[in-house]
């Protein structure tokens, strides 16, 4: 729901929306496939990167469309608009690349990982780490000219499908990440079945005595939580964007059903209720984008946006879960079944309630912020 966004573009985002929505009609089939067998739909990730939709954020000349904040929200909530894959750890990886990465590795992964051929991912969570990174577990050592990496990593969206992973570990100088190609030996993942985001091919990854090269290291070792909070805000504003995408899908496909849905001699939409709970979602969703809007338009011009990033990814956490809730209201007992999008759609929102940032941790940061605000910069005092 574009409320502001300052694309730098006009024409190329009314474009993009009709570009995204057609691969979706043309790979309608793969999707619905997919969704029940929890994969990766290679054939609409792989148009989405043709169109230059997955490289959004990364710079021309390593393949990319140069875009900033706006149209990466923008591509963003339409996949998520028309149940597409997910592109969000792909575009984190770029991300990450541009900040810390060598010329070399620019060069390798790039242009790859903007057309779709090159599959990221990113091996943060462990067992017992997930928030608090200094419990992590998984260990590189150094041997030579090479690292002996050593560890397990969980909920790994894309963990099957990638040709190479972002893997955050301890060293004896402290937590470094790796750029770690998959096909090397030592590697293992165990495809796991989760509720949502069922289209990323998630996995738990084993790292057993692998040998890495001394270049896989992604900035300097011991940097990592740099490295780490490059794209933590930014990617707030994805995940916000994802949401308001799914909520939107909801909220559209639940009032086409009730209009058209006849009780007696009315339609559902002609109960002052059913009005009621639609005025509500859609106003939900507008704050929500408006919030993400005002904060991905920060970033485009250069300007802190910690904060309002938080807020954006909160509000749309309780919009989406507002409205997908909702929506069954609308839609009564035909939106029961896995034939229809409505109980996927919230369980993908309840995925995104704790990835990212769960909505306690937005809730605790933003709480922070605030009472540090001793010169009222933020408007309270």
């Amino acid at each position: 729901m574009n409320v502001n966004l300052e694309f730098k573009d006009p024409a190329w985002a009314k474009q993009t929306v009709e570009t995204i929505r057609q691969i979706a009609t043309d790979y309608q089939q793969e999707l619905d496939d997919c969704i029940k067998n929890g994969t990766l739909p290679y054939g609409s990730f792989r148009e989405l990167g043709k169109q230059n939709l997955i490289g959004v954020l990364c710079p021309e000349e390593y393949g990319g469309y140069g875009g900033n904040a706006p149209e990466y929200c923008l591509v963003t909530e339409t996949i998520a608009r028309y149940g597409l894959p997910s592109t969000q750890a792909q575009i984190q990886g770029m991300v990450w690349l541009l900040f810390w990465g060598t010329e070399e590795q620019k060069r390798k992964y790039l242009p790859g990982m903007c057309d779709g051929s090159i599959v990221f991912s990113e091996s943060i969570s462990e067992p017992g780490a997930g928030s608090s990174l200094k419990n992590m577990n998984t260990t590189a050592r150094r041997d030579g000219d090479d690292w002996i990496l050593n560890g397990k990593k969980v909920h790994i969206n894309g963990g099957a499908a990638c040709h190479v992973t972002v893997v955050f570990s301890m060293t004896e100088e402290g937590m470094t990440a790796f750029l770690v190609d998959t096909k090397l030996p030592g590697f293992r993942c165990e495809v796991t079945d989760p509720l949502g985001y069922r289209l990323a091919l998630t996995a738990d990854m084993y790292f057993e005595n692998m040998r890495i090269p001394g270049n896989a290291v992604l900035g300097q070792p011991g940097n990592a939580m740099a490295t780490f909070l490059t794209t933590f805000n930014i990617s707030r504003l994805g995940n916000a964007s994802e949401l308001i995408g799914q909520a939107r899908r909801a909220l559209s496909d639940g009032i086409r059903y009730a209009k058209a849905r006849a009780v007696g001699d009315s339609k559902v939409t002609d109960f002052q209720g059913i009005q009621w709970t639609i005025a509500d979602c859609y106003s939900a969703l507008y704050g929500a984008s408006a919030v993400r809007d005002h904060a991905a338009n920060l970033v485009r011009k250069g300007v802190e946006h910690a904060v309002e990033s938080s807020i954006a990814k909160k509000l749309a956490i309780e919009a989406a879960e507002k409205t997908v809730n909702e929506v069954f209201a609308l839609v009564g007992g035909h939106g029961l079944y896995w034939d229809q999008p409505y109980g996927q759609i919230l369980l993908d929102v309840k995925t995104l309630r704790v990835a990212g940032g769960s909505l306690e941790i937005l809730r605790n940061f933003i709480a922070r912020q605030i009472l540090k605000d001793d010169a009222g910069q933020k408007g309270i005092a």
